[in-house]
């Protein structure tokens, strides 16, 4: 079955829920970047995070993008998601297996650092959204941004489980918000729910469907499904979008390029995709890069 997210409401209409099995998602993400454990663990909760977050958006042409940046061996992490169940990203460091254990936990893979999420909703800026890493297990640190940054009372929940050659078994999260002014009673309701609630993965491990796991989280809240969406991995590079980024680059940058004689290969971070330009092709770029400035002149 297709990873998928849930949304739905709660407590009449007093709590929003956002859930995600994302194991496939998160498989292509470690074949694609040849991650070690720990890598895995980090990347695929992240991705998690982007798909439940870019089902969040209103609009479809809507971005947002889940930037970490740590002092621990891993280094950073990277995951851009769209309105439509499209997640892509990639670490800063893929393999630790040759210095560290690889029952190393997220957090000290991590380490100390930041979280931005950048929001693009079509405005002349996006919006830049911060906050420090308080755990590094990024469902806490998630949960600590949504408090400070945007005054929402959240329970992120974010988990990868592997297989013992390192493997996705199961990967999957929610998301669960309190709309402003809810009740007392919801609210020791939920607290009370998610206390009782073994982890999402484990249950997903145990063949139970987003469906039914929610349906018993908010047994006593009247969970009300509205919709449940695709999400995948997928990356959407293009030569194209290659030749704009060169394009963009210095004159003199392209000049030397060309001056070397020698065809140049980009590769995209998220997919691993290769692109190769021969002096050619760099000489096409600068010869439209001088015609568009003259014109603009």
């Amino acid at each position: 079955m297709p990873d998928y997210v849930l949304k739905a409401t709660a407590g009449n209409g007093q709590i929003r829920v956002f859930a995600a099995t994302t194991g496939g998602l998160a498989e292509t993400a470690r074949k694609l970047h040849q991650t070690s454990p720990v890598v895995t663990k980090a990347l695929g909760r992240l991705l998690t995070a982007g798909s439940l977050m870019g089902s969040m958006m209103k609009n479809a042409d809507e971005l947002i993008t889940l930037k970490i940046a740590g002092d621990g061996p891993i280094s950073g992490l990277l995951v851009t998601a769209d309105a439509k169940g499209n997640v892509k990203g990639y670490p800063y460091v893929n393999d630790l297996l040759d210095t560290l254990e690889a029952s190393m936990p997220v957090s000290e893979a991590i380490g100390e650092g930041t979280l931005n999420i950048l929001k693009d909703i079509g405005l002349k800026e996006p919006y830049v959204g911060y906050s420090p890493l308080v755990s590094g297990e990024l469902a806490e640190d998630l949960t600590y941004y949504y408090a400070q940054s945007e005054q929402i009372p959240t329970s992120v929940s974010l988990g990868v489980l592997l297989n013992d050659d390192g493997t996705v078994r199961q990967a999957g999260g929610f998301i669960i918000q309190l709309m402003p002014n809810t009740d007392d009673e919801v609210i020791d309701a939920l607290e009370v729910a998610l206390s009782d609630t073994p982890s999402l993965t484990k249950l997903l491990d145990e063949g139970k469907t987003l469906e039914a796991i929610m349906d018993d989280l908010f047994k006593d809240l009247s969970l009300k499904i509205s919709k449940t969406e695709i999400t995948r991995f997928i990356c959407d590079c293009s030569r194209q979008r290659i030749t704009k980024a060169l394009t963009s680059i210095g004159k003199n940058d392209l000049i030397e390029m060309i001056s070397d004689q020698e065809d140049i290969e980009v590769n995209c971070d998220f997919c691993k995709e290769k692109y190769s330009f021969s002096p050619e092709d760099l000489q096409s770029i600068l010869d439209h890069r001088t015609d568009s400035k003259e014109q603009e002149g």
